[in-house]
């Protein structure tokens, strides 16, 4: 057995976080731009942004195996080289001509071409999402290294330097997309975060020395204190991604046996859902904000910027004071209701009220879903935590490439109507919902 080292350092890892998760999110402002100009429509869009967590169901499970064996330190490597990768081949994609390969006019699927820079663009998003596990290993990576007394600590410093990242990335990307240069420079500006945060990896960051044969009782600990500590605001932005680690099941459940077990089945459909009506506004909303709110890169920049920044708000003192009044299942059914209402008014053709939904998404997603993460985490019980959460990971991936094609259709096809669609899967949420007020938490 491989002795933990309680003693390594966390900043390398801090650093990296951080530095990834700018990179990640400076591409959110402007790549529905790139769609469009490159021949694309909102189906297209969704298609694309669906890419990403359709490859990486294929690779993280294979970077979670090859971290217990080889090391995390290595399967970081492995994931962020792919992600300079991933950047490089996007770069190319704004340098090669637009050539017109395939067009298509439907009444359905409307009007696009494909072009040689939208192939690219997919390839990149491919590459990216093939060795997207970093995110995952560096939570393993993290909970390896740290003690009882320290872990929480720890993933409170994960979750507050990814927080930072998605306020950072953003505004940067605003900032140089407004120039002359467009998109040239954020995509510039990624590829070299990305290389900084292999450099980083490389030759600041020690491995941790956690094999597969590491103890049981360690592995499940972190994953209970992972579950309540690291929800941040990739949530928000639905780039979490898929656990690519397993923790031991003794009893070696099946799928279809973790939803046998009691209240279970209910509240991985319960994540289905919000998952859902998650997608399919984060597909509509930019092309909204491109055709119909008519915003600039630098606008887009500017409200993912501030999102994140209420996110955080609402996901520390507020959220903190509310679980002093209210109990996790009855800020479930609040922020559920919340959301719902948010939804709803993106509808609207008007720059007050997508922020005023700003505010009620902030609000209603920080009241909801860590409380509802706990709810789950609770029912679990300790024997099975590690195989159900690694179900509702599954699910919550399979709802967002669902929701994120169907929100491109169907805003093709009925344009801001479609955030009335999120709305309704939300209330369907906040309806449900009201089954976990009378539900009790099993005995352990």
């Amino acid at each position: 057995m491989t002795t933990v080292n309680k003693q390594v350092s966390i900043f390398p890892l801090l650093l990296s976080n951080f530095i990834g998760t700018m990179g990640f999110s400076i591409v959110l402002p402007f790549l529905v731009f790139l769609v469009i100009d490159f021949g694309g429509n909102s189906l297209v869009y969704g298609i694309l942004a669906a890419i990403y967590p359709a490859f990486q169901l294929i690779g993280a499970p294979l970077l979670g195996r090859w971290s217990d064996t080889i090391g995390r330190k290595k399967v970081l490597l492995i994931s962020n080289g792919g992600t300079f990768v991933g950047w490089v081949v996007f770069l190319i994609a704004l340098f090669v001509p637009v050539w017109n390969i395939y067009s298509v006019n439907s009444i359905i699927l409307g009007t696009f071409v494909i072009t040689l820079p939208l192939i690219i663009l997919f390839l990149a998003r491919a590459l990216d999402g093939i060795t997207g596990g970093n995110i995952s290993v560096a939570n393993a990576y993290l909970a390896d290294i740290s003690t009882d007394k320290s872990r929480s600590k720890n993933f409170g410093k994960m979750a507050i330097s990814s927080n930072l990242g998605f306020i950072v990335g953003p505004a940067l990307a605003g900032i140089l997309g407004s120039t002359v240069y467009k998109e040239i420079l954020p995509v510039l500006a990624a590829v070299f975060i990305s290389l900084i945060s292999l450099i980083v990896i490389a030759f600041m960051l020690k491995e941790s020395k956690v094999t597969a044969t590491a103890t049981t009782a360690t592995t499940t600990t972190a994953s209970l204190v992972e579950i309540s500590e690291k929800e941040s605001i990739r949530k928000v932005f639905s780039c979490e991604p898929k656990e690519c680690y397993k923790i031991p099941n003794p009893k070696n459940l099946s799928f279809l046996d973790v939803f046998r077990l009691k209240d279970i089945s209910f509240l991985l459909v319960l994540y289905f859902f919000i998952f859902l009506g998650f997608n399919i506004y984060y597909t509509s909303f930019p092309i909204h904000a491109v055709s119909g709110l008519k915003w600039t890169v630098t606008e887009m920049g500017i409200f993912y910027s501030v999102l994140s920044g209420v996110m955080i708000l609402v996901q520390g003192p507020v959220l903190k004071k509310a679980l002093q009044k209210f109990s996790e299942e009855k800020l479930v059914v609040i922020g559920s209701f919340i959301l719902g209402v948010n939804f709803a008014l993106f509808r609207f053709n008007s720059t007050i009220l997508v922020y005023v939904a700003l505010i009620l998404f902030a609000l209603g997603n920080g009241l909801m879903w860590p409380s509802f993460m706990s709810i789950l985490s609770k029912r679990a019980g300790t024997v099975h935590q590690g195989v159900i959460q690694g179900v509702g990971s599954s699910m919550g991936s399979l709802a967002s490439i669902i929701g994120l094609i169907m929100g491109g259709l169907l805003y093709n096809l009925i344009g801001p109507t479609t955030f009335l669609i999120s709305a309704v899967v939300i209330f369907m949420v906040f309806v449900m919902s009201f089954k976990l007020l009378k539900a009790k938490e099993p005995a352990r």
